[in-house]
């Protein structure tokens, strides 16, 4: 079979779901919206807006920035954290015609210039605790209109005077506006009640431009085409459909939506099937994230690694002051999943954690674990419907190689990037043909297809050690250190070493209460691997470097390592 993973989908699943139509998340919005206004579409921090809510609060953004002047395809900027005030903007900027440009809040200066700059955009809605960063850069950009929205604005009322009292200044969330700039607020109680525009995006125009730094680390502009979106949607909604009920269950994505794993396919599969979104602004915020569990009782939750093991990690969970059991399936992307992090929390929920991949090029084109049925340990699942994956080799690019061979992991989808924001070079580095068909995605990263076709992710390409020549995957080694009972969090790199070009150095974290030895790890890994693949060097720390999205920075560790042979 050419696509050994169709005899493996759980019953339901369709092998495919051509035609893909050509529309927007603004049209599904819009259905809704007509036929169940009064159905909640977004929670959060305990106050409910309707589908109908929304369409209307789009529909005056969409008006106040056509009376602004945006033009058709300008670009419009987000940077906020996850609150309504984010998917009014993005679907407003939409009904306009706009391209939205979400960015990381944590952006540092200099981090915001570059994106700015690259995409050309003249207008951003920014939280009031960033607004003085955005003003400090606006005269390097393009930026001629800022609206500024404080997290408040869609508080029920007793939170919103508690957080007015007591923290809306110490937190710096209250500012004041030069003359020149406008509040959110204000912009939608002046357009309230407007028709939607008559000219809304169409499905081949370009409805976001998500910053990556693809398979070179260097920050690009992936271009995300509204039809592709709804592709992503289509995919996601038929792949969970056989664990989650539309309407009903709700799902809680503290991920960010700036990022793809929410912003494309969890917030796309989600509004296919008409599933309450639950918000949390920051999930680093634990007592929060809890909290929002403990009130909220959502049937699905979308983290990460790292947010996993902080929860597990709680003294409130661990304590047992926190109900998980209405969680039926949990989502874990952006980095690999360790199989001791994955038995304690489906042990604490009772449900089931499906490891899934993919890439923000890719849009995101999943291959993820069934939500019923046997998995394979290390596996990250199946392509789903229409999503073809092959393991190329490394140095030509070419394939398929055998069952079990380990290459390059090449994704095909409807809705794989069309290229990098005005960046060509790039595109064609990402995007090549192999044969017949169309191009095919380059990820840089290395796997093998087993003969179900089930997808195991081995490593970064760039980030494979060599000790002596000899080859180390990082999570290999990561894999076997997180079984130690006393570990909380593992990174593994390589270092410089004069005699060997390269050794292998872990750095871990220790969970609450416990310690360890270096020998004693070391030891540990001895019975385990292979004598090349045992760390040189083992540093114990109190957290590892991540990224929002929760991946362990491996290049942050690589350049604070000293060489293995000092």
């Amino acid at each position: 079979m050419a696509h050994p993973w169709l005899g493996h989908y759980p019953a339901g699943v369709p092998h495919s779901l051509h035609p893909y139509p050509d529309t927007t998340l603004l049209a599904i919005l819009e259905q809704t919206a007509r036929e169940r206004p009064h159905h909640p579409a977004i929670h959060f921090k305990g106050k409910t807006l309707t589908a109908g809510a929304w369409d209307r609060a789009a529909n005056a953004f969409a008006a106040g920035l056509r009376d602004l002047g945006v033009e058709r395809n300008e670009r419009v900027a987000l940077l906020l954290p996850n609150c309504p005030q984010f998917l009014i903007a993005e679907f407003g900027a939409w009904k306009a015609g706009a391209t939205v440009v979400p960015l990381n809040p944590i952006y540092n200066e200099e981090e915001l210039r570059g994106p700015l700059q690259q995409t050309g955009a003249e207008t951003i809605v920014v939280l009031t605790p960033f607004y003085e960063r955005v003003k400090s850069i606006q005269a390097e950009t393009s930026l001629r209109r800022v609206i500024a929205t404080n997290i408040k604005e869609h508080f029920p009322p007793l939170l919103s005077f508690l957080f007015t009292v007591f923290k809306e200044k110490s937190l710096g969330h209250r500012v004041r506006l030069r003359a020149e700039d406008l509040w959110l607020a204000d912009l939608l109680g002046a357009h309230e009640g407007a028709a939607a525009p008559n000219d809304p995006a169409r499905g081949e125009e370009i409805a976001l431009i998500l910053m990556s730094g693809g398979t070179t680390g260097t920050p690009k502009g992936v271009m995300a085409p509204h039809r592709g979106l709804v592709a992503t949607g289509l995919q996601g909604h038929a792949w969970l459909s056989p664990a989650l009920e539309d309407e009903k269950d709700t799902a809680m994505l503290p991920l960010p939506l700036f990022h793809a794993a929410a912003g494309v396919v969890a917030l796309a599969s989600f509004m296919v099937g008409r599933n309450p979104l639950i918000l949390v602004p920051s999930p680093r915020d634990l007592d929060d994230v809890l909290d929002t569990i403990q009130k909220t009782r959502p049937s699905f939750f979308a983290g990460v690694p790292t947010l996993f093991n902080a929860l597990l990690g709680h003294p409130r969970v661990q304590a047992g002051k926190v109900d998980f059991r209405s969680i039926k399936l949990c989502f874990c992307g952006a980095a690999a999943l360790l199989a001791e992090t994955r038995r304690r929390f489906e042990a604490l929920t009772g449900g089931r954690i499906i490891e899934a991949y993919s890439l923000t090029e890719a849009l995101v084109a999943l291959v993820g674990n069934p939500v019923q049925g046997p998995t394979k340990e290390g596996s990250v699942g199946l392509p789903l419907p229409d999503v073809e994956v092959r393991i190329a080799d490394v140095e030509t690019g070419e394939g398929p190689l055998p069952p079990n061979d380990v290459g390059e992991v090449l994704i095909r989808a409807p809705q794989i990037m069309p290229g990098y924001w005005e960046n060509p070079e790039a595109s064609g580095q990402a995007l090549r043909r192999h044969g017949e068909g169309g191009p095919w995605l380059h990820t840089g990263d290395l796997g093998r297809l087993d003969e179900d076709g089930c997808l195991f992710i081995v490593d970064r390409l760039k980030d494979l050690i060599k000790p002596g020549g000899l080859q180390v995957w990082p999570r290999e080694v990561e894999e076997v250190i997180a079984t130690m009972p006393a570990v909380a969090e593992v990174g593994v790199a390589g270092v410089l070493d004069p005699a060997r070009g390269e050794a292998v150095k872990a750095w871990v974290v220790c969970r609450p209460g416990s310690t360890l030895t270096e020998d004693a790890v070391r030891a540990y890994c001895k019975q385990r691997l292979a004598p090349y693949k045992v760390p040189t060097q083992v540093e114990f720390r109190k957290e590892l470097p991540k990224s929002l999205v929760g991946k362990v920075l491996r290049r942050a560790l690589r350049a604070e390592a000293v060489p293995a042979s000092a």
